[in-house]
């Protein structure tokens, strides 16, 4: 068994708490969360843009409650800190935890910003224990099945790919979300997820151009993105958190491979992924379960049963999309193409 403990107690770690139920090498031996909410292992009021499940309450009599980090960190029984707190407190957590000797996953964006994000990856590095960001778009079921085309080519080149994935503006941690200096905006915290996940399939872009605007948090809540690479793939993504009361959420994405279109809905429930293919009936993937929590929290659990680092994503790949998203930034800000540079080596 592995003993985690989790710091930060809203809506991701309750998504990771559930998660964890379904990985038999996990077992959760402490929580921590200095405001001291929800430390009496009561989640059933928790919130959040995915529906994880049934609300969910924790049996604490073999849990340990922290409101002090420090104290949680000294706790010998603890192998894996999970990090699943604010955005802003993220560098000296992990810090800190690799510091401790524990192997350590910390939720996205790794950091407010490239710089401190490139201070967590020279860390990593050198820390004895493993860390991986909780980057679970590359372990999503339906984005795992489009790597997977675009590695083998059965559908032939990529000819060019779009992703969306929008919501209403969060109505929880809102202290947090809506302040734009803290979160990043929808930009870092939300459309960060598919700026990843095409890096992970298409490689680092050489440029970006990017429109958008700012509704309530002072940073950009809504963005369009064009990524510009060495080869002629067209790449595009919309990401935003400023769509009206009712809307909800929605994830999609659409690829035209030379000899098949694969669309995504995340809306259309179990024939949300399609494939259209000249003279073949209309196919619809149903992939299942598990989800990309669980699958990204049992690969990194696997990775420390067998001493090897991850590899699917790292401290680096997690810096170098905050990188494109200061670059998208910079693009709707200035009006221009903004080139894509790794600034801060990790």
């Amino acid at each position: 068994m592995i003993n985690v403990g989790i710091v930060g107690l809203g809506f991701m770690a309750a998504a990771h708490l559930k998660a964890y139920k379904q990985v038999p090498e996990a077992r959760i031996v402490a929580l921590c969360n200095p405001s001291g909410r929800h430390l009496d292992g009561d989640f059933t009021k928790v919130a959040g843009n995915l529906d994880t499940g049934d609300p969910l309450r924790l049996d604490m009599s073999s849990i340990a409650a922290y409101r002090s980090y420090e104290e949680m960190l000294a706790n010998p029984e603890i192998d894996l800190i999970d990090i699943c707190a604010p955005t802003s407190t993220h560098p000296s957590l992990v810090i800190d935890a690799l510091r401790a000797g524990k192997h350590v996953i910390c939720e996205k964006p790794l950091a407010r910003t490239s710089l401190l994000a490139a201070e967590i990856a020279r860390e990593a590095a050198g820390a004895a224990g493993f860390f991986m960001p909780a980057m679970c778009l590359r372990f999503w079921p339906e984005f795992v099945w489009l790597k997977e085309r675009v590695e083998e080519g059965s559908y032939g080149r990529v000819l060019s790919a779009g992703f969306r994935r929008v919501a209403e503006p969060p109505a929880w941690g809102q202290s947090h979300f809506h302040n734009g200096a803290l979160s990043g905006g929808a930009l870092l915290d939300l459309h960060i997820h598919d700026t990843d996940f095409i890096q992970y399939c298409f490689g680092k872009p050489d440029r970006v151009y990017s429109s958008g605007y700012s509704r309530f948090s002072q940073a950009i809540d809504h963005v369009v993105t064009h990524y510009h690479f060495d080869s002629p793939v067209i790449v595009h993504a919309e990401g935003s958190w400023t769509m009206s009361p009712g809307f909800g959420f929605s994830m999609s994405y659409f690829a035209n491979f030379e000899r098949a279109t694969v669309d995504f809905n995340s809306s259309r429930g179990l024939e949300a992924l399609r494939v259209y293919e000249s003279g073949v009936p209309l196919k619809t993937i149903t992939l299942g379960e598990p989800d990309g929590y669980v699958r990204e929290l049992a690969y990194f659990l696997e990775c420390i049963r067998l001493g090897k680092r991850p590899t699917i994503v790292t401290a680096e790949d997690a810096l170098h999309s905050i990188e494109i998203c200061e670059a998208e930034e910079e693009s709707v800000l200035t009006g221009k193409v903004v080139s894509v540079t790794h600034s801060h080596p990790a």
